[in-house]
């Protein structure tokens, strides 16, 4: 059969099933057109929606593909009709396993001129692992205790209102790891999103014992959850998370994947401990400051992806790759987060701007202003703690190059993490990853 690339190619391929599958969610429900396409490769144009039938099993689609100036309904379609018959009269001694991956370029009914490429959206593709996740989450939450109030905090977050970033990083980064070992079961995929829910339940398990400790009254748009209970019952469910994610880790049985995902917990508690307690030197700040950045944000990410090419059963090459890819994506993260606490209002944010500055931290953006302004070093040794501190930090970090220096740093992380994802075999969510750099870069919120 003959499908667009993630390149906007059309190429032949040898994974029938998923490929119908993947193009069908990039391409369902545009333009009212309708069609149903089997695992046969068949089409017709009748009924009121796209589906896809494999094992007799109907694939409802409501998801759209953006960004593409053909029509995706009568084009694509054809295109699928005229080029299936040439695929499907290949032997299987032509497709050896060897050369599975060797896509030739065949140009049907495609119009002379440049490729045009095709953005993937990670949330799109990645559309069956995420959409029932957070539900899964409130399940596993709820299974675990009789209390009810005590499910009601530790759910608090998992409302599905946050940005998803770790779960579904760590699902691309599984599937485009699963592609590249050519091992794509589902008992696989599914032992990876476990350690994708792992990822978003330590994550807000985090924010939970975040707000006890800087007695947070506003998060993610809503009071935060220390400002609706006593902080003994929510410092509580946030061990309570910790507890349920660790359970369900221990049920893949697999040491090496607890070792992984183990550090997270012990970075995550050492990078609080030099939050509270720096007093560090001029020169030692910086790196203080990525030290921490990286246990408190990057590790979580870093090891989660470390963890899914463990249980693909990896080598050490592909699994330092995932776990430098998430290092790199965890700190631009950190650094644009820092960024827009001095840019963004409240209501962009969810949550108060300066609140750095208001908890004595010094974020990147004022340690390069430290570069130009000296007398912002005294102020970072008090933690910004004598009255207007605070508002001669923001001054003057405006007045800096301090902001600038921080984009450029966050996106030579970003870089660094296209340049990582691309060591891995081309596959739609080999791209998305490096889409991910993108979104993590220029986001707003």
């Amino acid at each position: 059969m003959a499908c667009l690339s993630t390149s906007g190619r059309v190429v032949c391929g040898s994974r029938r099933q998923q490929t119908h599958k993947l193009l069908c969610q990039l391409f369902g429900r545009q333009s009212g057109y309708s069609t149903a396409v089997s695992s046969s490769g068949s089409t017709s144009g009748s009924g009121s929606q796209l589906q896809w039938n494999v094992n007799s099993q109907q694939y409802q689609l409501v998801r759209r593909f953006h960004g593409l100036s053909f029509n995706p309904g009568k084009d694509y379609l054809d295109l699928l009709q005229n080029s299936h018959s040439c695929s499907h009269n290949l032997k299987y001694s032509q497709c050896s396993k060897t050369n599975l991956r060797q896509h030739s370029s065949v140009h049907t009914q495609q119009p002379a001129g440049p490729v045009r490429e095709i953005q993937i959206d990670p949330y799109i593709i990645l559309d069956d692992e995420l959409k029932y996740f957070y539900d899964d989450v409130r399940d596993l939450l709820q299974s675990g205790t009789s209390q009810p109030e005590l499910d009601t905090i530790a759910s608090y977050y998992f409302d599905g209102q946050g940005k998803a970033l770790r779960p579904m990083v760590t699902m691309l980064m599984a599937k485009a790891i699963n592609y590249h070992l050519n091992n794509e079961s589902h008992q696989l995929v599914h032992k990876q999103r476990q350690v994708a829910l792992f990822s978003e339940m330590v994550h807000s398990a985090s924010l939970v014992h975040d707000d006890v400790i800087d007695q947070s009254d506003f998060r993610r748009g809503k009071p935060s959850v220390n400002a609706l209970w006593n902080h003994k019952k929510v410092t509580m469910a946030g061990d309570y998370i910790l507890s349920i994610a660790s359970i369900m880790i221990a049920r893949l049985r697999s040491d090496d994947v607890t070792i992984v995902l183990s550090q997270i917990l012990t970075d995550l508690v050492q990078g609080e401990f030099m939050q509270l307690g720096s007093r560090e030197t001029e020169n030692e700040r910086f790196a203080h400051y990525l030290t921490k950045t990286y246990r408190k944000t990057a590790s979580l990410i870093a090891n989660a992806l470390k963890a899914t090419a463990v249980i693909a059963q990896a080598d050490d090459n592909v699994a330092e790759v995932a776990f430098q890819y998430g290092r790199n994506i965890g700190l631009a993260f950190q650094l644009v987060d820092d960024m827009l606490d001095f840019v963004s209002s409240t209501e962009q944010m969810g949550k108060p701007t300066a609140a750095d500055l208001k908890l004595g931290l010094a974020t990147a953006p004022v340690l390069f202003a430290c570069e130009k302004y000296p007398e912002l070093n005294p102020m970072v040794m008090r933690r910004f703690t004598e009255p207007g501190d605070v508002e001669r930090a923001f001054e003057l970090v405006h007045k800096s190059h301090g902001l600038e220096q921080t984009r450029f740093l966050a996106k030579k992380h970003c870089n660094e993490a296209i340049r990582l994802a691309q060591e891995l075999t081309e596959s739609p969510y080999q791209k998305g990853l490096q889409v991910v750099a993108d979104l993590v870069i220029n986001r707003l919120k």
